[in-house]
């Protein structure tokens, strides 16, 4: 199995929806905002390669937005969604299966793109598009609080263009990566866990943990459309995550890419702070 990481973009968005009802002065000492409130994310990206196959998890905001739409994320950085895969020697024609982790529109967008003549097209023409039976439904009758997050020149192509798998039980999509659903901060979330070589496992956090000062389970963005499901969530996903030593690894925390974890007298705490090569390294 070959892992490789890269990030599609940076972006900044309010810090206070990333941690709902917690004070500022409290959040603000983890992960510090700019003058403005604005603290910055990142949209990671791993691909795995593996049994001739070749799969890239979430897709990123994608370009086919307007520019009043970018306007409010003021984006920088990144090495953009083709051009990272490139930096890896991979082409759009190579991914074999995207896993979106759900369909919010920084998740999902890179997927499909849109010609000059207003067609929409796959940007990963031979791959599947896997997606959780529950967020695809929940993607097409949103609740009022996720609706503007849900866009559907994002999500109907893939259905219309052939591209879609639904996934309606966990378990392994491919060897080595398994797929489990999570609810509380939006039905059907798939969370990818990666076996590393000396067993070892790797999660990609999604909107789980977007970041490591989301571990403290009352921590949760305001995105969040069930907050007392994702501190249950969490709770029990990080028992499990210390007791088998997992590595974490942070989609959206722009200051740290992986960590381990540690029990503390406040509880569960990030650990040692990584990148995704040094767990590699050592695997």
């Amino acid at each position: 199995m070959k892992i490789s990481s890269f990030n599609i973009q940076t972006f900044l968005i309010d810090g206070g929806t990333m941690f709902g009802v917690v004070p500022k002065a409290l959040w603000n000492r983890q992960y510090p905002a700019d003058e403005n409130n604005l603290i910055p994310l990142d949209l990671r990206s791993l691909v795995i390669e593996t049994d001739n196959r070749v799969a890239l998890i979430d897709t990123g905001f994608g370009d086919k937005q307007s520019e009043k739409f970018f306007r409010h994320f003021y984006l920088f950085g990144g090495e953009g969604l083709v051009e990272g895969l490139a930096n890896l020697g991979y082409k759009p024609s190579d991914i074999t299966d995207v896993i979106h982790t759900h369909l919010h529109y920084d998740h999902c967008g890179g997927g499909i793109g849109v010609d000059k003549s207003g067609n929409y097209y796959p940007v990963f023409p031979n791959a599947k598009y896997h997606i959780s039976q529950a967020q695809w439904d929940s993607a097409l009758n949103p609740n009022i609080r996720e609706a503007d997050s849900f866009m559907m020149d994002n999500i109907l192509p893939i259905k219309e263009l052939g591209l879609l798998n639904l996934i309606k039980k966990e378990g392994e999509v491919m060897p080595g990566v398994e797929l489990r659903f999570f609810n509380g901060h939006t039905k059907g979330q798939i969370i990818p866990i990666i076996e590393l070589p000396n067993g070892k496992k790797l999660v990609y956090t999604a909107d789980l943990f977007p970041s490591t000062a989301h571990i403290h389970l009352a921590w949760n963005a305001s995105y969040d459309v069930e907050p007392l499901v994702s501190i249950e969530e969490k709770e029990a996903f990080l028992n499990e995550a210390i007791g088998q030593n997992y590595y974490l690894y942070y989609q959206h925390d722009h200051f740290t890419e992986c960590s381990t974890l540690s029990q503390t007298p406040k509880g569960i705490r990030a650990g040692n702070k990584l990148t995704l090569n040094e767990i590699l390294k050592g695997a």
